[in-house]
C-alpha cells in the first residue's frame, strides 16, 4: 500500500516584499494529520505571511503549497475561498472578530457557510465558547470584550467546523498562562484525536513546546530545532 501524503505539503517556497527584500526562500514543510509544527523566529521574517501563502490568501513568488493533496496555485479565488471554508481553520493575529454579529453568531460562521442546520451551527459555538472559557457569552458582542477574550472567539470559530488545517497566527499572545494552557489543550485535542493538522506561529518558547516539531523560519528557509 502507497505511503499516504503529508496533510501539508510546501515545497521550495520563496517570498520577497518590496522594495526587494527576500523574506524567506528554498522553504520546505509536510506537516502529517495528527501532528502539530510550530514556528519560532525573529519579528519581520515572515511568519504571518507565511500562514497567509499556507491559507491560500497570499501567493508565493515561488514553489507550491498543497493541502490534502490540493494545490493552491492553480485555483481560483472562489476555489481557494471554498478550501478555506469547509477544511482550514485560521486564528489570525487581529482576531477580525465580526462586530454586528454576537460572539454565537461569530463563532457559528464557518458552519453557517458550509451547513444550512443554524441550531446546530448554534448549539456547536456555545460548546465551542464554553471550551475556551466563555460559557453563557454568545448574546454578545466584540466591544464586551477584552483583546484576550476576543483571541478566546477567534479561536473557537477557527475550531468550530473540526477543520483538517488549523493555521494559527500567536493563538496565546493575549492570554494569560492558565487561558494559554487551555487553548493549547483545545489544539492538541484537534490534532491528536482528530486527525488534524496544525502549525502555530509564535514568539513564545512554552506555546511552542506543546508541539511535536519546533522549527525556526529564517531567509534559506525552515530550520529543525
Amino acid at each position: 500500500m502507497p505511503a499516504l501524503s503529508p496533510l501539508l505539503s510546501v515545497r521550495d517556497l520563496a517570498k520577497s516584499v518590496p522594495p526587494a527584500r527576500r523574506l524567506f526562500g528554498g522553504l520546505d514543510l509536510a506537516v502529517e494529520a495528527g501532528e502539530l509544527v510550530a514556528i519560532l523566529g525573529e519579528s519581520g521574517v515572515g511568519k504571518s505571511t507565511l500562514l497567509n501563502i499556507l491559507a491560500g490568501l497570499d501567493d508565493a513568488d515561488e514553489g507550491e503549497v498543497l493541502v490534502e493533496g490540493v494545490a493552491l496555485g492553480p485555483l481560483d479565488e472562489a476555489a481557494r475561498t471554498r478550501l478555506r471554508r469547509e477544511r482550514i481553520g485560521f486564528v489570525f493575529q487581529a482576531f477580525h472578530i465580526l462586530p454586528y454579529l454576537t460572539l454565537r453568531q461569530n463563532v457559528a460562521l464557518p458552519l453557517a457557510l458550509v451547513r444550512p442546520d443554524a441550531r446546530a451551527a448554534a448549539s456547536r459555538a456555545e460548546e465551542m465558547l464554553g471550551a475556551v472559557g466563555l460559557a453563557g457569552r454568545g448574546d454578545g458582542y466584540a466591544r464586551d470584550l477584552s483583546g484576550g477574550e476576543l483571541q478566546r472567539v477567534a479561536i473557537a470559530r477557527a475550531l468550530v467546523h473540526s477543520p483538517a488545517l488549523i493555521l494559527a497566527d500567536e493563538p496565546t499572545g493575549n492570554l494569560d498562562p492558565e487561558t494559554a494552557g487551555r487553548v493549547l489543550a483545545l489544539f492538541a485535542d484537534a490534532v491528536r484525536e482528530r486527525g488534524a493538522a496544525a502549525v502555530l506561529v509564535t514568539h513564545s518558547e512554552a506555546t511552542a513546546a506543546v508541539a511535536d516539531r519546533v522549527l525556526t523560519l529564517t531567509a534559506e528557509g525552515l530550520v529543525e530545532r
